[in-house]
């Protein structure tokens, strides 16, 4: 436990949009360095594109997959009851977060309300493997938003529309 202290104060802050201060894979390595072989395999499990994977981890990713799990499932069901024409009440979203903007100003804000699910969980974790976990979840979405580059973007989106023309 006390080796967690050491890792935890070494780790720089993170914050939602900016640049990502160390990279995954520099704090894979160092927490490698620091925990016990279980506790490294528990992080390393918890992987933002596979929320189904939860068994053996500790509670806050088991709980974090669990969100993850409905987040995608009530998204789905809200884009289809917008073909529909139904109507149906998420309950992980507000619908307001999803019905403007182009599709990267929609993705960069699904990724703000799963960072702020992390940011609530990781009140209550501090020194623990559950800090790990949640610091681990938060340095794979600044690396997901690290990738979207507008310009490169649209010059794939104009490619792909006069193939399809």
């Amino acid at each position: 436990m006390d080796k967690y202290y050491y890792l935890v104060a070494q780790l720089p802050s993170l914050v939602f949009d900016r640049e990502n201060p160390i990279s995954v894979q520099t704090f894979l390595e160092e927490a490698e360095k620091w925990l016990s072989v279980s506790d490294f395999r528990a992080l390393k499990q918890a992987r933002l594109d596979d929320p189904e994977n939860r068994s053996g981890g500790p509670g806050v990713w088991r709980r974090y997959g669990e969100f993850e799990s409905r987040f995608r499932r009530e998204l789905g069901q809200w884009r289809q009851a917008l073909r529909d024409g139904s109507e149906t009440r998420p309950d992980t979203f507000s619908p307001s977060l999803v019905k403007e903007g182009n599709p990267l100003e929609v993705e960069k804000k699904l990724l703000a309300r799963r960072w702020e699910v992390i940011a609530e969980e990781e009140k209550d974790h501090h020194f623990d493997l559950g800090f790990l976990v949640l610091y681990y979840l938060k340095l794979q979405i600044l690396q997901r938003l690290s990738v979207f580059d507008k310009e490169k973007g649209m010059e794939h989106f104009q490619t792909m529309s006069r193939v399809t023309v």
